[in-house]
């Protein structure tokens, strides 16, 4: 049976990463799971200088889901690429290094000092962060913007750009369709919706920041609607992310539109969960007598009902 794609040059065994924020460098989880048996991992975000994050309290639980506002926290590019990459290079599996910017010219130097460096497979541009109070979720809300920073790092790396959207837009389809003129290879979605919870005994926010990204299973009905809406307006290949737990929650991604997933929150509570999600769909094929895992992607069945799927009368 057949479980690997590709996204230009980056090969993946199968279609399990896991998701940015969630997983450290990668290396912090391997006492708990098998990293070679994922399709691969995607870095924490990567910026020029490193960042300490917004001050605690910066995680708090909600029904089905969390509350983060880490601020982008990181060693900074030169850290990264001095003490995490080289132990990267061993792993067993793809290498896809997150990066995220409070300008379009620092994507640009951090793209720039990694792009030579053995051992990354593929970008993902982060445009997408909500806890950040210059860049992130400002690049990301705009299709002009957002194009703007495809626009500046296309031109500087021959790797698969994958970038990551925001959910916390009207139209996001429109703004993945900006990123695919301007060069991009994928995209991704959808980061954390923003969100907040309120200590009523206290009468404070249970964020230093007041609001923060909302991710786990809340989401996933989000996710699978803005990935649905993606799929449908783009032709290149679209990553889903949100709330998956299980095998199934992966391929209802996949029916929907996604070419592969990302496994994030719920790594949090079982390390091994990305891994126990590319094995369980692996047995759904084989249930299904399905000999190419492709052959459910956008295989979602719709009702010609006259109504314009995806829009809400």
């Amino acid at each position: 049976m057949k479980t690997d794609f590709r996204i230009g040059s980056l090969s993946c065994k199968n279609r399990v990463l896991t998701a940015s924020g969630t997983f450290g460098y990668g290396l912090e989880a391997a006492p708990y799971t098998t990293l070679a048996a994922l399709g691969g991992i995607v870095t924490k975000s990567v910026t020029k200088f490193p960042r300490a994050g917004n001050p605690p309290p910066r995680i708090a639980e909600t029904t089905g889901g969390m509350l983060n506002s880490i601020g982008l926290a990181n060693v900074g590019v030169e850290a990264f690429a001095r003490d995490k990459l080289p132990l990267l290079r061993g792993i067993g599996t793809a290498v896809i290094v997150n990066i995220a910017g409070s300008s379009i010219d620092e994507y640009i130097d951090v793209l720039e000092r990694l792009e030579h460096e053995q051992g990354i497979d593929a970008w993902e541009i982060n445009i997408s962060c909500p806890n950040v109070r210059e860049g992130g979720l400002h690049f990301g809300a705009k299709r002009e913007t957002a194009a703007a920073v495809t626009r500046a790092l296309r031109p500087r790396t021959r790797k698969p750009l994958i970038v990551k959207l925001t959910p916390n837009v009207t139209q996001v389809a429109e703004i993945a369709a900006a990123c695919a003129d301007e060069g991009a290879d994928a995209v991704s979605l959808i980061n954390t919706l923003v969100g907040m919870a309120v200590d009523v005994r206290t009468r404070r926010p249970r964020l230093s920041t007041v609001t923060g990204g909302l991710s786990g299973p809340a989401v996933k009905p989000v996710a699978l609607a803005k990935v649905y809406e993606t799929a449908r307006a783009v032709s290149i290949p679209v990553i889903g992310i949100g709330g998956i737990v299980t095998a199934m929650d992966a391929i209802e991604f996949l029916l929907v539109g996604a070419t592969a997933v990302q496994v994030g929150t719920s790594s949090f509570r079982d390390p091994d969960t990305a891994v126990s999600v590319a094995r369980g769909m692996e047995e759904f094929c084989r249930e299904q007598g399905v000999e190419d895992i492709k052959e459910l992607v956008g295989a979602l069945r719709v009702d010609d009902t006259g109504a314009v799927p995806g829009f809400i009368a």
